[in-house]
């Protein structure tokens, strides 16, 4: 994999998927320093955490005080930087929205550790849906933490990028 300095986890509004995968993320060592932002495609205003997805996190020790949602920006691509979306229609949204978004540096989460199933959104669910969105990224984020720190001074020829996980998927 490509060395990224930064993370970008893209998610509807902000509010849940995108700071739980941020979350879930910054609690495993990386082999080398990357920053683990979050991002949403559609922030009217800043946004506490969903109450239900702050729940979980909290109950899983994962601080997430003073959190609010951010609007993706075009100045939020470049590329050290490696924008992960939790299902495929939001992947098409930046790539047709965002100029400098770079299809090698943006992918779907899921696809891009080998799995088949996107993220789906538990807005509006029961708690339960949303420990089971929680439980899913966590298992999705282990696999990109291998990933990252298996490829750590990989060679170039060796290093995957977005585009190669959609080819495999």
């Amino acid at each position: 994999m490509k060395e990224y300095r930064r993370i970008i986890f893209v998610c509807a509004s902000d509010t849940c998927r995108a700071p739980m995968a941020a979350g879930i993320m910054a609690e495993y060592p990386l082999k080398r320093p990357v920053e683990i932002l979050t991002r949403g495609l559609v922030v009217l205003f800043p946004e506490p955490l969903n109450q239900k997805a702050e729940a979980v996190m909290i109950s899983n020790g994962i601080n997430v005080e003073g959190f609010t949602s951010t609007q993706l920006e075009e100045e939020d691509f470049d590329e050290d930087t490696l924008v992960l979306v939790m299902e495929h229609a939001q992947l098409e949204k930046i790539l047709e929205k965002y100029e400098r978004a770079n299809p090698q540096n943006v992918c779907v989460l899921t696809e891009l550790v080998g799995e088949e199933l996107e993220i789906i959104d538990p807005y509006g669910g029961t708690l339960q849906a949303y420990g089971l969105c929680y439980e899913m990224l966590r298992k999705t984020i282990l696999k990109l933490v291998n990933l990252f720190n298996e490829n750590e001074g990989a060679s170039d020829e060796k290093n995957t990028s977005c585009d190669d996980a959609q080819a495999d998927v």
